[in-house]
């Protein structure tokens, strides 16, 4: 069986694709390795290109139908190793973020919330013992984020295959110091404005939240995933933090914003989460 490693590969044009990413994918089929490859149209006809008829051999899906909702990716990703493993096959994941990172088009914090998802795999997918390499591509997004892709990936995909990152930081490390990283204020007027001081109030919350999110038209599925992000996360606040614990949405742009706030005067204890609307959703808590 294969051994976990979780690596990165920073692209800096077409060449590194040709150089690092096809030698690899020519090497998992020469030892019949199942890869799927979730990656952009980009990088998907590169790989033709240079691997022509056996590139068809290779399982394709394309990262927007993942990347707009992370507990989708997390748990297809995770259903889809298990389901390998279970069949005894050997499989190498091939996975390239399509994310929005500037504009009216981005939604808050979602940069930040991939990265600590990423951090998370470091943990949860170890356990099925399975490669994954994930492309980051220095001419889509700032130095700053390349450099933060860097830190979740223990390995980087050298010429020859992957090589020890000596600047990896451990999953429970990388996410203890976003704990302080300040997160945009609230508008002064928000369209949901709630405050629950013990569990008895969650089904309330709940049933609010619902209402809120059909206010805005949203999907059944993002509307479940704000329901359920948001009132875990007051949850959160009431049992770890200092209640009592405040609850603010609005929209913006696209996007449902839920901000999660307990009484407590540590910046730990705020957590956001944000839900896409409305066909597409995804679900970010972030610490901070």
């Amino acid at each position: 069986m294969n051994t976990f490693v979780h690596t990165a590969l920073i692209v800096d044009g077409d060449a590194t694709l040709r150089q690092r990413l096809v030698p690899a994918l020519d090497r998992a089929l020469r030892a019949n390795h199942t890869v799927l490859l979730v990656v952009g149209p980009h990088t998907q006809q590169v790989v033709y290109d240079a691997l022509g008829d056996r590139a068809r051999r290779l399982p394709w899906d394309h990262p927007g139908a993942f990347d707009q909702r992370l507990g989708f990716t997390f748990d297809t990703f995770r259903r889809y190793l298990s389901a390998q493993q279970a069949a005894g096959r050997r499989v190498q994941v091939i996975a390239e973020p399509e994310i929005p990172t500037g504009g009216r088009a981005a939604p808050v914090d979602r940069i930040a919330a991939y990265l600590a998802y990423e951090a998370v795999c470091n943990d949860v997918f170890a356990g099925y013992g399975y490669p994954v390499t994930c492309l980051w591509d220095c001419r889509r997004y700032p130095t700053l984020v390349i450099d933060d892709a860097r830190k979740v990936h223990d390995h980087e995909l050298g010429a020859t295959g992957p090589i020890p990152n000596p600047n990896f930081i451990p999953t429970a490390q990388y996410l203890a110091g976003r704990n302080h990283i300040t997160l945009e204020p609230p508008p002064p007027i928000t369209d949901l404005d709630t405050t629950v001081t013990d569990d008895h109030h969650l089904a309330g919350l709940r049933r609010t939240l619902r209402e809120w999110t059909h206010d805005w038209v949203c999907a059944p599925s993002a509307a479940t995933d704000v329901v359920l992000a948001t009132s875990e996360t007051a949850t959160n606040g009431l049992v770890h933090g200092a209640p009592p614990v405040r609850i603010r949405g609005w929209q913006h742009t696209d996007t449902l914003i839920t901000q999660v706030d307990d009484a407590g005067a540590t910046p730990f204890r705020r957590w956001l989460a944000t839900s896409h609307h409305p066909v597409t959703s995804k679900v970010a808590v972030a610490c901070g």
